[in-house]
């Protein structure tokens, strides 16, 4: 294995000092110490994988200099445009670092959201023309430098493809563990989804964002005793709320409700504009905010620094508001609920953390899918 220590220290040596990305789990060792070994200004969690290849872009314009860029491998396709059109040595020939952490690479179980795009990372790398080298748990470091003088030689961007288990772990507390002391007075998501659930009307068309959300869903109908008929986007991090929207539009006589997370609300905040421009009158938005990337790591976001429901008033939600508290999340729901005073935003702030214990959902993403179309004919 890797010490993340040994493998900055070689990019440090090799002129890199920037780092920006959207956190993976595999990644997690790596970006825990580059979050407590470097400025505040040096490391960046962006909205998105697009994003941080923008970042790393602009950093060289003014630097000269090349950055680390870190995702996960499902996020490859937010980064195609810029890569293409930005980046390519056939445009503005931008050096950069990515490195990427390999779910689901063939012949690894993973979750069903990773298989397709574990299957064809490299093949994407090949289509994109970026040069790349795949470290394990038994790499040495040897190519990397080889990488990295390719990168400088041609302005390129280059990959590092990470598999599973190669950064040990960092003993030091994340930033985000820090953050989310001192909330103990808040609940945990699983138990204001649970207050949500009790207060929707049974009617109503449900879709949750990917991540431990869809997974404590699931896990509260299997305990209700009642099929999932709710829609569980298992990938697409980002997209839950223009799914509901779709949804919404295609059933204009259905209350939809969309459980959104914050770091995927802020991975395309671009759809609530268009939410709200277009007066989706069926449309609840529900934010779980904890302020972290909890499905990957933990590691923070920026949401807990903004005023959601300011940012939803002024997209032309109709009604927004900010609770906690399990007799305000009834309250509101109450209020907001109804196919003629929407789209609304009730942003509810939990602490972090979910039970050792949760399970993933048991059944098909195309059961799952089947299961939804079927409620919303009734």
């Amino acid at each position: 294995m890797i010490a993340p220590s040994e493998f900055c220290d070689l990019l440090q040596d090799q002129g890199i000092d920037f780092y920006c990305g959207v956190p993976d789990s595999l990644l997690k060792n790596l970006c825990e110490h580059i979050d407590q070994n470097t400025s505040a200004s040096n490391h960046i969690i962006t909205a998105n994988e697009g994003n941080s290849i923008a970042m790393a872009s602009g950093y060289h314009l003014s630097t000269g200099k090349a950055a680390m860029v870190y995702m996960q491998n499902s996020g490859m396709g937010n980064t195609v445009n810029p890569l293409t059109s930005l980046a390519d040595p056939e445009v503005y020939s931008i050096p950069m670092l990515m490195v990427i952490g390999w779910r689901a690479e063939p012949g690894v179980k993973d979750e069903p959201q990773h298989v397709k795009q574990g299957a064809i990372s490299t093949q994407l790398l090949d289509v994109l023309d970026i040069p790349y080298v795949v470290l394990d748990k038994t790499s040495p470091l040897d190519e990397l430098p080889e990488l990295l003088a390719k990168m400088y030689a041609e302005n390129r961007p280059v990959a590092v493809l990470v598999k599973k288990s190669v950064f040990t772990k960092s003993a030091a507390k994340t930033a985000s563990t820090e953050a989310s002391l001192g909330q103990d007075e808040l609940m945990l998501r699983e138990q204001a989804l649970s207050t949500v659930l009790t207060a929707l009307p049974k009617e109503a068309l449900v879709i949750s964002t990917t991540g431990k959300t869809s997974r404590e869903l699931f896990e509260l109908r299997k305990a209700q005793g009642d099929v999932c008929a709710d829609f569980l986007t298992v990938g697409a991090m980002g997209h839950a709320s223009s799914i509901a929207m779709g949804a919404a539009l295609g059933s204009p006589d259905r209350q939809v409700v969309v459980i959104d997370g914050d770091g995927a609300l802020l991975m395309h905040m671009g759809a609530m504009p268009i939410i709200g421009a277009h007066k989706v009158k069926n449309l609840l938005h529900i934010l779980l905010n904890n302020g972290c990337h909890e499905s990957v790591g933990g590691q923070a976001t920026v949401a807990n620094t903004l005023d959601i429901p300011s940012i939803a008033s002024s997209c032309a939600y109709v009604h927004s508001a900010k609770v906690s508290k399990s007799e305000d999340i009834q309250a509101s729901i109450a209020q907001f609920v109804g196919v003629k005073s929407g789209p609304n935003l009730l942003e509810i702030s939990v602490k972090p953390g979910s039970r050792d214990d949760l399970g993933r959902p048991t059944e098909t993403p195309v059961a799952n899918k089947m299961a939804f179309m079927a409620k919303a004919k009734q």
